[in-house]
């Protein structure tokens, strides 16, 4: 397993496809370095190419979630001088590559669970929003925080949190940078779930992570994608591009086993990806 600065990899059972991704700065409660940027989305790729990962749960060292970017991380980027058209062109390639390591949550084929106790704040959210499905304990408490360090959020909150919560909430979020709870999390439909403890977070996210591993890959994936692509699709292109993945996809020894499994009333077992 490949090590890293800001991050922590690894298998929660030496049998299990489910991974462990966890942000790994505990004393800074787990701020987003300048490091960070660099290492998630390698991370994410090492995994997406690991045949033995079907499942990612990104969870965070410590009680907390993340705490937003590290303070010394913005005033890297904002200390530029000299010519104005020069350093407006330099901070726009360097926002372009802080949110390309948050997209490589989508951009990874397997599915990425947050996990989420304690902090979620800031960049916590960007993070969260850009995650296929996401849980929380009793004490997480998140902040869209932007615009209270005098930025407009700009790692994909803006663009993702409408779509989960709705744009008006979205904007309510955005605007106050108020603090919110886990439970109101879930009434926005922010989080699927909350759980009473961070026991009962780590317990109920392994099992669902657990069921997921343990069906057809191919079927996970092409889910996965096939539901990015058709948030940006209109209803006639989503189904469109559905019929041309199945069509290469569809016929599949995973289908077989599928059926003779239901047939024969046993689990099925798939081949890795």
């Amino acid at each position: 397993m490949e090590h890293y600065k800001t991050l922590h990899v690894f298998q929660k059972s030496p049998n299990s496809g489910v991974f462990q991704l966890n942000l790994n700065r505990p004393s800074q409660r787990n701020a987003l370095s300048r490091d960070f940027f660099t290492e998630f989305p390698i991370a994410l790729q090492s995994l997406d190419q690991n045949p033995n990962a079907s499942v990612i749960v990104l969870s965070g060292t410590g009680d907390h979630f993340c705490s937003g970017i590290d303070i010394k991380t913005l005033n890297s980027i904002a200390n530029d001088s000299g010519d104005r058209g020069r350093s407006g062109e330099r901070l726009r390639r360097d926002i372009k590559f802080l949110q390309d390591a948050i997209t490589a949550i989508e951009r990874c084929r397997k599915p990425v669970i947050a996990a989420i106790k304690g902090a979620c704040i800031g960049g916590g959210i960007d993070i969260v929003t850009a995650c296929d499905i996401r849980y929380c304990s009793e004490d997480a408490f998140f902040s869209v925080k932007e615009v209270d360090l005098g930025l407009t959020a700009d790692l994909g909150t803006l663009q993702r949190l409408p779509g989960i919560v709705g744009f008006g909430n979205a904007m309510e979020l955005a605007l106050t940078g108020r603090r919110f709870s886990g439970q109101e999390a879930k009434e926005f439909g922010l989080v699927s779930q909350v759980f009473g403890s961070n026991e009962e977070l780590d317990e109920g996210v392994k099992i669902i992570a657990e069921g997921i591993a343990a069906k057809s890959p191919l079927a996970v994936t092409g889910t996965k994608a096939v539901l990015l692509r058709s948030r940006e699709s209109s209803l006639e292109q989503g189904l469109d591009y559905v019929a041309t993945w199945n069509s290469s996809m569809l016929v599949s020894d995973d289908l077989m086993e599928a059926v003779s499994a239901h047939l024969q009333k046993r689990k099925p077992t798939f081949s890795k990806l």
